[in-house]
């Protein structure tokens, strides 16, 4: 042995030479034949860059996760251990008796309290048991409505829908990626939830930023937005909306600026005193601008400032300043129709972001089938004024015609919602920041959000964590944008500002499948995102649970009837 040691000696530091200066290529070739996690990430996104040129989002009102998802197999569903421990079964104290969710197969209702405190009450630390009980107390309390239609409204709130009611949107969840731990960003109704879309907050880098400008009460002007006052600047629907009081002139910094890129600084001019370090840093980064554009309902109707059937408080651009008042910024916005009329004509630039909002009447000539219903007119899904059939239809119009043109090989389509409309929901939200009453900013309850791509994960579940800020993270990824929450005028306040810097939220990047990115998979064709035109356009559908390719699970403890002396509510 000594021998042997002694004979091998002179070698060994040789060896040892050799061996340190080969690790090197043996920890590169370990890496490449075992990829990390960072490694596979990086490769889906530099396959997204080089296939999605073109995002569309639809986005609706109102609906919960459970309200339209609750007994669709595979998600995060009221069958669930998860549902029976947050409010499965609420008590009804004008009834007298116990209420577990039911089918409403309804696509008209009633417009429930969605407001901060309705929400916040509602949801009750996330026990999730409280709306039955807050629309039968908070209605006859406040002299708003009878204990019987009090009671009509809360029993509502436990209603969900499915593929016998929404059909197209079932079969897009089948076809492509339904994500289902998405929640609304803030606990709101709709107009924080449309201003979440594009800025990632709703104004907590203004409160921060200007203590002064704080909210006094929920139901008050001030930053954070909690509430549905009509933007500082028109144009609106009615005359009288010019005198009412008006939300506050946001400030902070929002997609619509990071998508200008080195433009920004030469198409806002006006109105940017909050936003001038985040202009300048988007003129040293030197980004090429990603046109954007909001198509919403009714914004080309009427005359001058007052366009009739528009909803100027779900036109998020027009709360702030920075675009309202600068021309080059506000021209991204049209009206719904002009959409239609531009991928007719292929008139996208070579990559866009777009908006698809609807409003209180559809210009389509639609109408519901039940006669009780016909002036539901409108197709953004907002109960009270909206046919959930026809705004999947409006959803259906828009992904048939991005299916029909060049542009789906090269398109991602997200349908999303902007608040639950107070509807049940039983997972708890997350929460983050503080809000002026003290009580958590967000996150809200779960909404749903659908991804339609070529490239979506087919009968795909997402179950990554995120809310409204987690578009603007997807925005962020794909085109390689530098994220709100990084900008100068923003980030000195974080956590007190846009979320897309959170590692907690997802980027949505989940829903997509590396395979059919990286070619190893085909890619979905467009004929599983059509719906033939004769069925879109007619009502109701003509479309079963079996057409869609999914049945619904049968929830253990549920009722399969409406509960006794329920009519569905109607306003």
């Amino acid at each position: 042995m000594t021998r042997l040691s002694s004979r091998l000696s002179p070698r060994l530091p040789l060896l040892l030479l050799a061996f340190s200066l080969a690790l090197p290529a043996i920890a590169r070739a370990q890496s490449a034949h075992h990829p990390t996690p960072a490694d596979s990430q990086a490769q889906l996104i530099a396959d997204l860059r080089a296939h999605i040129r073109h995002v569309f989002v639809i986005y609706q009102e109102n609906r919960s996760f459970d309200s339209y998802f609750g007994d669709f197999p595979g998600v995060d569903n009221l069958a669930t251990p998860e549902a029976r421990a947050h409010g499965f079964r609420q008590w009804d104290s004008i009834g007298k008796t116990w209420i577990t969710p039911f089918p409403l197969n309804a696509s008209d209702t009633s417009d429930a309290d969605h407001s901060r405190p309705a929400l916040l009450a509602k949801a009750d630390h996330g026990k999730m048991d409280d709306f039955i009980g807050y629309e039968e107390k908070e209605r006859v309390d406040v002299g708003l409505a009878s204990p019987q239609f009090a009671r009509q409204i809360g029993l509502l709130t436990m209603g969900y829908n499915d593929c016998r009611t929404v059909p197209f949107l079932w079969m897009y969840a089948h076809h492509f990626t339904l994500y289902d731990h998405i929640f609304q960003g803030m606990y709101a109704p709709s107009t924080p939830g449309n201003l979440d879309l594009i800025a990632g907050q709703t104004g907590e880098t203004e409160a921060a930023r200007h203590p002064q400008d704080q909210w006094k009460s929920p139901f008050a002007t001030g930053d954070p937005v909690v509430n549905d006052f009509n933007p500082a600047f028109g144009p609106y629907a009615y005359p009288d909306q010019a005198t009412q009081p008006h939300q506050l002139d946001q400030t902070y910094a929002t997609l619509m600026l990071t998508l200008k890129g080195r433009e920004a600084g030469k198409d806002a001019k006006v109105d940017i005193d909050d936003v001038k370090k985040d202009i300048g840093e988007l003129a040293r980064l030197d980004y090429q601008a990603i046109p954007w554009a909001w198509y919403q309902e009714g914004f080309g109707t009427g005359q001058g400032d007052y366009h009739p059937g528009f909803i100027p408080h779900h036109d998020s651009p027009q709360y702030f300043g920075y675009i309202r008042q600068n021309p080059k910024m506000w021209n991204g916005v049209h009206d719904l129709l002009q959409f239609f009329t531009v991928m007719q004509n292929r008139q996208l630039p070579p990559r866009s972001v777009v908006f698809i909002k609807g409003g209180r009447k559809n210009p389509f000539g639609w109408k519901p089938a039940s006669l009780y219903a016909q002036s539901f007119l409108g197709d953004d899904d907002h109960p009270g004024y909206s046919d959930s059939q026809l705004s999947e239809s409006l959803a259906a119009k828009v992904v048939n015609t991005i299916a029909r043109s060049p542009y789906w090989s090269s398109s991602a389509i997200i349908i999303l919602w902007d608040d639950s409309e107070g509807f049940y929901d039983h997972v708890p939200p997350p929460q983050f920041e503080m809000c002026p009453d003290r009580n958590p900013c967000g996150d809200g309850p779960r909404i749903p959000l659908i991804l339609i791509s070529p490239y979506a994960r087919a009968a795909g579940i997402d179950s990554s964590p995120g809310d409204h800020a987690s578009f603007a993270k997807f925005l962020d990824v794909l085109f390689d944008l530098p994220p709100l929450g990084s900008l100068p005028d923003e980030k000195p306040y974080l956590p007190q500002g846009p979320r897309d810097t959170n590692t907690r939220l997802s980027d949505l990047t989940g829903g997509f499948d590396p395979a059919r990115l990286n070619g190893a998979v085909p890619p979905i064709p467009a004929s599983q995102a059509e719906i033939p035109d004769t069925i879109v356009n007619h009502f109701p559908p003509s479309m079963t649970c079996k057409d869609t390719g999914v049945q619904p699970i049968a929830i253990p403890g549920a009722s399969l009837a409406w509960p006794k002396g329920f009519t569905n509510p109607l306003p």
